[in-house]
């Protein structure tokens, strides 16, 4: 595609593409370029760099979690469905998770996403520095679930692409950690019941369970609330 024809948006769409195929690692501009069909030098008129392209790619896919009316609905129910969208985009984008820790992302799509947080516990009553800490109360409880989820993906990744190798690894570290697990009482207890997965699994619906505790936490701080 010639650089004349090359839109940001159409490198921005290709990008977000690509790192969910290949993870962060297996972003660069030639393979971008490959998959735009055109020349890697030509996505350097419309993105400054490789960190450029990721900042942008992240606050596309920020634009996926839905704003609820707060005129609709009650306050948890709103930050109940922020948090629920904002975990499956990071477990759809497991690179992102992984960019967090080494890009200050932000954009029209995340300033949206952060400002309508924001109203959603001004809403239920927290003052100005009050509404800031439950928001991120929240986002970092979301961002800790979703982080496993994400190894996961990059763990399973590798397994594909490497082969035999890397599945042997996988299982014989599984192996170790069960042993490990088993000297110790309740640990072995859950190993034992394991009928599907294996060691490690969370419980079904932890993500909800410890979602609601937190937002039981923060409703019992706001005055004359019945939660």
């Amino acid at each position: 595609m010639p650089r004349s024809t090359l839109t940001r948006d159409q490198i921005v769409t290709t990008a977000v593409e690509l790192l969910d195929e290949e993870g962060l690692e297996g972003l660069n501009m030639r393979a971008l370029g490959q998959r735009l069909n055109s020349a890697a030098t030509a996505v350097y008129w419309h993105v400054k760099s490789k960190d450029n392209l990721v900042t942008l790619a992240g606050d596309r896919v920020w634009d996926e979690i839905r704003l609820p009316d707060l005129d609709a609905v009650d306050w948890r129910t709103a930050a109940t469905s922020m948090a629920g969208d904002l975990y499956a985009m990071f477990t759809r984008h497991p690179w992102l998770v992984q960019a967090l820790a080494s890009h200050l992302f932000h954009g029209e799509a995340k300033a949206r996403h952060d400002d309508h947080t924001l109203a959603v516990y001004e809403a239920a009553g927290f003052t100005e520095p009050e509404a800031d800490r439950a928001a991120a109360a929240v986002f970092t409880y979301v961002l800790g679930n979703a982080a496993g989820a994400a190894a996961t993906t990059a763990l399973t990744r590798r397994i594909e692409r490497d082969g035999g190798e890397a599945r042997a690894a996988f299982d014989a570290t599984m192996k170790e950690a069960a042993e490990v697990a088993a000297r110790y009482p309740r640990l072995r207890s859950r190993i034992d019941a394991a009928t599907v997965g294996g060691y490690a699994d969370a419980p079904e619906d932890t993500f909800g369970f410890g979602l609601q505790s937190l937002l039981d936490g923060l409703a019992a701080r706001l005055p004359h609330t019945e939660g």
